[in-house]
């Protein structure tokens, strides 16, 4: 049996996405399993073990290079053969995990005997698939509607496991960042960017409860970000008292998932390595603000949300003219939820 999963991004919904491998592996032990993703999700799937084959979509990196004339050869060659490689084999199952017009698109253009979805897919995606199932309670959690489908093709989970396929090596990796940071024992993660500028909360009030975390749990703050957010984190830092390690850029996202897993706890927006680290089983807390914790909050026990109840929220906006629901948000409740995380886990 070859069965293609089908889930291009973001890195939390790919982390979401997981125990549906984890329990189609389980259902079909002998299968040939491929997962289609965009490439900034990637590194958390190269080389899985429950995997037998990664297809990597550069679509954001093949549409740029499209628009210099010097870069669209190239890119041209890296698409045609991208889509030999997903037309290659003919899958018995395409599982559509993603439900956009993107990933519908390749559905179609996928060779699957049954292509299996929800009925209302967004953006009209479902028209792509042969096999629709009853469109699943939008608010209840993602990994629930994910499961769901997974259930569908008979799998019966006894749980949901988020199998990241953490390395020696990766261990190594952050082992030797966190010697040259003269970063020993214990630590506190702190990852304070996001995509949406209506999901991010005040830089001086990260800085103050950085400084407030260091003095009062006499553990050293480690910054997490992308290579983009590097400029932001400074500036937070430039705004402690304390000294702090900037790492934003320095981890693939399986290294990412080793450092979080060492720490003690981490505070963090709504965004991606906020679910890595609660994959990995360490405490997280979330401030939320503009979208639904009950949706696509960190999965799991030993997790704290903070969030205030606002008639505006969530309203799934990404940008807002007055974000009270962030704003709102004061530093000693977010410190008291680290304390009861930090003192759990000494």
């Amino acid at each position: 049996m070859n069965i293609l999963i089908v889930k291009l991004s973001a890195i939390g919904d790919v982390v979401h996405s997981l125990p549906v491998l984890y329990a189609l592996r389980e259902k079909f032990p002998s299968a040939q399993i491929s997962w289609l993703v965009e490439e900034a999700a990637s590194s958390l799937l190269h080389e899985h073990p429950l995997l037998d084959r990664l297809i990597v979509s550069k679509r954001k990196s093949w549409l740029k290079a499209l628009g210099h004339a010097g870069d669209r050869k190239k890119a041209i060659t890296e698409i045609t053969s991208f889509i030999h490689a997903l037309r290659d084999t003919e899958y018995d199952i395409v599982l559509d995990l993603h439900a956009l017009l993107k990933s519908g698109l390749l559905i179609f253009l996928a060779r699957g005997k049954r292509k299996i979805g929800y009925a209302r897919g967004d953006e009209g995606s479902s028209i792509f698939l042969n096999e629709k199932i009853p469109s699943y309670d939008i608010e209840k959690h993602a990994i629930l509607r994910y499961m769901n489908l997974a259930i569908h093709l008979g799998a019966q989970p006894d749980g949901y496991y988020f199998p990241i396929p953490i390395s020696d090596t990766d261990k190594q990796s952050i082992r030797q960042i966190l010697k040259q940071e003269r970063v020993e024992g214990s630590f506190i993660t702190i990852n304070p960017m996001a995509k949406w500028e209506s999901k991010l909360w005040d830089k001086k009030k990260f800085a103050l409860l950085a400084d407030h975390c260091i003095r009062e749990f006499k553990l050293p703050v480690i910054f997490t970000g992308g290579r983009e957010d590097d400029a932001e984190i400074q500036s937070i830092m430039e705004q402690m008292q304390e000294k702090a390690v900037n790492l934003c850029g320095k981890t693939n996202l399986r290294e990412l998932g080793y450092l979080y897993s060492l720490s003690r706890v981490m505070v963090t927006t709504d965004t991606g390595p906020m679910h890595i680290a609660a994959a990995v089983g360490t405490p997280v807390v979330a401030l939320f603000g503009p979208t639904a914790p009950w949706r696509t909050g960190p999965f799991g026990d030993g997790h704290v949300v903070i969030r205030k109840e606002l008639p505006c929220s969530p309203c799934f906006k990404k940008k807002c003219t007055d974000p009270r629901c962030m704003n709102t948000i004061e530093v000693e409740e977010v410190l008291q939820a680290v304390r009861t995380n930090v003192s759990g886990r000494i």
